[in-house]
């Protein structure tokens, strides 16, 4: 790892830590389970490449660290003053899932395009009802949920910005996953 990435990649961390202490300093749960997630998140592609033997570019290990500090970041504000906070959360996060199962799709000799689809809809889904479910039980104990619900159109938005998110890996992953792609 180059010195310009790891220096991005402890920035981002430090950033996560502070979401984190800003979230306890505000008495946020959300805010501040929200960073320790997403702190462990950026090991997310050390772990795939020591796992899998795989070698990602710095712009994709920076991508998918830039996707858990904008959730992070989101839960101290942007999800309810930055009416596209959300569906660019969203659509990263879909991004991200697609273009991991493009890459065993085309690694495997499978086509991509109906496994994408079903694989980011599916966990965007159960995603939503996990959120429902954090919500409604945080509700039910009286105390403040890590996950925030907004009713039925948001959900449906979600849900279509999942599917964005994997229609655009579907639009340019050969271009831009090549080196995940390809077996040795």
């Amino acid at each position: 790892m180059a010195g310009t990435e790891r220096a991005a990649k402890r920035g981002i961390r430090y950033a996560l830590v502070t979401v984190f202490l800003v979230g306890v300093r505000r008495r946020d749960p959300g805010a501040a389970a929200n960073a320790v997630l997403a702190a462990v998140g950026t090991y997310l592609t050390d772990f795939v490449e020591r796992t899998y033997g795989l070698e990602l570019r710095p712009w994709q290990r920076l991508y998918v660290d830039t996707a858990m500090v904008t959730h992070a970041v989101g839960m101290l504000g942007p999800y309810d003053d930055v009416g596209w906070w959300d569906h660019l959360t969203h659509t990263h996060s879909a991004t991200i899932l697609g273009g991991a199962v493009f890459a065993i799709c085309r690694r495997t000799g499978r086509d991509p395009r109906p496994r994408v689809i079903a694989a980011v809809a599916c966990c965007g889904i159960l995603w939503e009802l996990a959120e429902y479910g954090i919500h409604a039980t945080a509700d039910r104990l009286g105390v403040e949920p890590i996950l925030v619900t907004y009713g039925r159109t948001d959900t449906a938005l979600d849900l279509l910005f999942d599917l964005v998110g994997a229609v655009l890996v579907l639009a340019v992953g050969d271009r831009l996953l090549p080196d995940l792609a390809t077996a040795d």
